[in-house]
């Protein structure tokens, strides 16, 4: 048996639902294809395929058995929130955040090929406000959706004709059942009440105030006797619809957002939670009462468990424009290298505030890069606009002991395509033309001074916060015919002038003036204007300075350089010049 998990890392996992109390690590695989928040999925064709509906606006359909992303839908403008499937007809219903529902055949979806990739698509519009949940009886003549207008639509899929609108809930509506003939529907709501509805009848005929905060997942049993509820408030009850009997069966300890029922020889319920955990509970009722608070807390521990490793949740980019330092939800502080894509150092539960000011640099470097942790984990962007802003010379920055000038966002980008192999068939000629090399010559690969590692994700995207997904791979799989054929279609003009031409941006000349202090009795510098890179060490001006005040023909009078070495003199011109700009005075060891 296989259980299928997915969140808000944007991957979907298979374990092995029986091992999952035996091993250490029971995944079987991992499926990486969406960017952004997996917020719902569903199983189909007994098992053999997956759909999943992600925050990135794409639906994407799964073969199972091989883990492979058979088709992407980018049929929905915003976040794709909710999957409701019907397994007599092998129907899915896909809805989210752009107030539409489309409805898919899963037998179509998984027979499109590269040739014959057109799929058609019936929608269902008329919701005035954001979907979160919708649901299909499993004949496919019955479709319910709940949304934040706080009532619950009533549809016909095979004419996609409104049926009725059901009223009655006081806050969002975030969760939906429906029974097998779709004459009976359960919906649970923000308000934290559970309804029982007459489709028949078009009323609410019973409502459940079980919970004392918001009620985000449901799951009844094949007969529809019995439904299992939770949300907020952490608690698991099972309630039965026949008595109208209520018993709690466990307490978690983070809000449970998902549920699923469990019954092979050993029967459970599956909980999913926000701490990132997944465990099966036993459905017998050991009710206890916690005396601290007189709360039923059910069954004491799961029958077993998948624990969800941190999220991250705070980032902070040092002012050195390199390491990120980041804190996840177990309180545990880490520093990275941007540039090289890895973890440098696990620091601890330290205070990651504290951290941040002690690891200030006196350094100025622009922005060539943002990020965040929207995923929970650490995603570093590039955007065409500072990506390639950023210079600084090899000696700084650790990789070589030269004065040579690097562009960070270069030597990223080099690093993301270092396995793609259009990158290594040309190179730029005088003339402006490419050629592919010789077989026996050596051809660059990557920066040639750092490679990332092989299993870093990267995403292709279009421009702004709200840009569609391109496509997903992992760095060590550019060499792959698919993933070579789709970079070759989506990796943009600057990127490739870059990676492939190599044509590298110009960094700018800014001129400026060199005054002495209007304190001191120094006379201005004969050459009074002069000109650098947006990069320039503050070190450098203060030689240039101390050379002219104490070297110079003009002040010196002796009309010969000492032999003085380089270091030796920066030294020194370090202990004489004192450097100001704006009546500010500067370290000499700024840059």
């Amino acid at each position: 048996r296989v259980l299928f998990t997915a969140g808000r890392d944007s991957i979907i996992r298979s374990w092995n639902a029986d091992e999952t109390s035996k091993t250490r690590n029971p995944c079987i695989k991992s499926m990486e294809h969406h960017t952004d928040w997996v917020n719902d999925i569903a199983l189909c064709r007994n098992g053999r395929t997956l759909v999943s509906a992600s925050s990135d606006t794409t639906v994407k359909v799964w073969d199972t058995e091989r883990g492979f992303c058979m088709s992407t839908l980018r049929t929905h403008r915003d976040y794709v929130k909710s999957l409701g499937y019907a397994a007599d007809k092998e129907l899915v219903a896909s809805a989210g955040f752009d107030k539409q529902i489309f409805l898919w055949d899963v037998n179509t979806l998984t027979a499109l090929t590269t040739t014959n990739n057109t799929v058609t698509t019936s929608s269902l519009v008329g919701h005035k406000d954001s979907i979160y949940c919708v649901a299909l009886n499993r004949a496919g003549t019955v479709l319910v959706s709940g949304s934040t207008e706080r009532l619950l639509r009533v549809w016909d899929p095979r004419t996609c004709a409104k049926q009725m609108k059901l009223k009655g809930h006081l806050d969002n509506v975030k969760a939906l059942s429906l029974n097998a003939d779709g004459t009976e529907l359960l919906s649970g709501s923000s308000d934290g009440t559970i309804k029982l509805w007459s489709l028949g009848q078009q009323r609410c005929v019973m409502t459940y105030r079980i919970h004392k905060e918001g009620v985000w997942c449901l799951c009844a049993d094949e007969s529809f006797n019995k439904f299992y509820s939770s949300g907020r408030d952490r608690m698991v009850f099972e309630t039965d619809m026949a008595t109208d009997e209520s018993v709690c069966l466990l307490r978690e300890k983070a809000p449970v957002l998902e549920l699923e029922l469990d019954s092979n020889d050993s029967p459970g319920i599956w909980v999913a939670t926000t701490d990132s955990s997944v465990s099966k509970w036993s459905l017998s009722k050991q009710s206890s009462i916690d005396d601290s608070n007189e709360e039923c807390i059910g069954n004491s521990s799961p029958l077993c468990s998948i624990p969800g490793d941190p999220g991250i949740v705070r980032v902070h980019v040092l002012n050195n424009k390199r390491h990120v330092l980041t804190k996840d939800t177990h309180e545990n502080v880490a520093l990275w290298d941007a540039l090289k894509a890895i973890k440098i150092e696990n620091l601890g539960k330290v205070d990651f505030d504290l951290e941040v000011k002690n690891r200030f640099e006196r350094v100025y470097v622009p922005n060539w890069f943002t990020a965040d942790s929207r995923t929970g984990m650490l995603n570093i962007r590039l955007d065409e606009s500072d990506a390639l802003q950023t210079w600084v010379t090899a000696k700084d920055i650790g990789l070589a002991n030269d004065d040579a000038r690097l562009n960070l966002g270069v030597l990223v980008l080099q690093s993301i395509l270092e396995h793609w192999p259009l990158t290594h068939r040309h190179r730029e000629f005088p003339d402006g033309d490419t050629t592919a090399p010789d077989e026996n010559e050596e051809v660059q690969k990557g920066n040639g001074y750092f490679s990332f590692p092989r299993h870093t994700p990267v995403v292709f995207g279009e421009s702004g916060d709200s840009g569609r997904t391109l496509m997903r791979l992992l760095v060590g799989d550019a060499v792959n015919l698919q993933e070579r054929l789709f970079l070759d279609e989506t990796v943009p003009t600057w990127v490739t002038d870059v990676v492939v031409r190599r044509v590298f941006p110009k960094y700018l000349k800014i001129p400026f003036v060199l005054q002495p202090w209007k304190s001191s009795s120094l006379q201005p510098l004969r050459r009074e204007r002069l000109s650098a890179s947006d990069y320039l060490k503050v070190r450098k001006v203060c030689e240039h300075v101390y050379e002219k005040l104490f070297f110079g023909e003009d002040l010196s009078g002796s009309g010969s350089k000492s032999e003085e070495d380089s270091s030796s003199r920066s030294e020194k011109a370090e202990e004489k010049i004192e450097f100001f700009a704006k009546t500010r005075f500067w370290s000499t060891i700024w840059t």
